[in-house]
């Protein structure tokens, strides 16, 4: 293979970040584009991404995508749960394509939709494709990470692990999932209602985990609360006054035998830095050697999800057909060679 060609499905934040990183890349191809949003459709995807012009019209579909062109994948980047992607995924796989998606659930989607999850596998192995989720948490940190680093231990009895980020840089849409500008009451009644989620992935991640780990859990546990700030925060997009919620502090838990064998923290705020809150992300192995790990600041969301996802691509083509997970292909890397040399 020259080139990996690839078709990009969904032009938001993260898929114009994938394509211009896909452009930058020497055994890389970008073929074709897809975006449901019409002001972009029509336009040369150069345009769209302000790079050079590329010669690729964005599309409203991956069947006028692929008119009249070959390609060996199809990124999606339109939604973070299975049953939103899943036709999208089906549509590639039924096209001959391989699959790479960050959508969140798809880091690992037998945890909480085992039935597309198997759906997704057999469609994948029938026609010869192999279909991969990831990103930078789930897909790296909060479980690629953890099991590389279990790798060096004779016996692991516990895992600990935080991801403390700052969600100033992000929009509305966040802001509202993670209850931002809510006073606690608002907080409580959007948790009760689902309007507020949270981290999306730790069922998928803890479940990751303890699958390769071999490690049969009783029950996954998980609680969100509500960061109270004490100081006046503002972004572009949000206001907080002193009492009213700045953030969600999501744990998740892993149980076996009643014992918390995994515990993930993921809590959100934005500016962190006004309460002395520095941001990192945090593992420790509990066993035989214990093992700890400090990274800060935190690995930027964006860059991390985009720069995993690219650099994924070569895995994902060499891989086996079928659904596949992070935990079962080479640890990634940066890809700095032509593609011919990896695949």
């Amino acid at each position: 293979m020259a080139k990996a060609r690839v078709i990009s499905w969904g032009l938001g934040a993260m898929g114009q970040g994938m394509a211009r990183l896909i452009l930058t890349k020497e055994g890389m191809e970008l073929v074709g584009a897809i975006e449901k949003d019409p002001a972009k459709i029509g336009k040369d995807i150069g345009d769209v991404l302000d790079h050079k012009t590329v010669g690729v019209a964005v599309k409203s579909s991956l069947q006028e995508a692929l008119t009249g062109k070959e390609a060996d994948l199809l990124i999606i980047a339109t939604g973070s749960f299975t049953k939103e992607v899943f036709p999208q995924i089906k549509e590639g796989i039924e096209a001959g394509l391989n699959v790479l998606t960050i959508a969140e659930e798809m880091a690992y989607p037998d945890a909480q939709q085992p039935e597309l999850a198997a759906e997704i596998d057999r469609l994948a192995k029938d026609k010869g494709v192999t279909v991969l989720g990831t990103g930078i948490n789930p897909g790296f940190v909060l479980d690629t990470l953890i099991l590389a680093m279990t790798g060096v231990c004779l016996d692991v009895q516990e895992i600990k692990a935080a991801r403390i980020n700052d969600l100033s840089p992000f929009g509305p849409t966040v802001m509202r999932t993670q209850g931002v500008g809510t006073t606690p009451e608002e907080f409580a009644a959007g948790i009760k209602s689902g309007d507020i989620v949270g981290h999306i992935g730790f069922q998928e991640s803890i479940a990751m985990i303890a699958k390769r780990m071999g490690w049969e859990l009783d029950e996954i546990v998980e609680t969100r609360e509500p960061i109270i700030s004490n100081v006046y925060r503002e972004t572009p997009h949000v206001k907080v006054e002193a009492g009213n919620v700045a953030g969600c502090r999501h744990i998740a838990y892993g149980k076996k035998g009643g014992k918390t064998v995994i515990t993930l923290e993921h809590p959100q705020q934005i500016h962190p830095h006004l309460e002395g809150v520095e941001t990192g992300d945090y593992i420790e192995i509990i066993g035989d050697p214990n093992v700890k790990l400090g990274i800060s600041p935190e690995i930027p969301g964006g860059k991390g999800t985009m720069a995993c996802a690219v650099n994924m691509i070569p895995a994902v083509i060499k891989s086996a057909p079928g659904l596949v997970h992070m935990s079962e292909l080479p640890i990634p890397a940066f890809i700095a060679k032509d593609l011919k040399e990896l695949v």
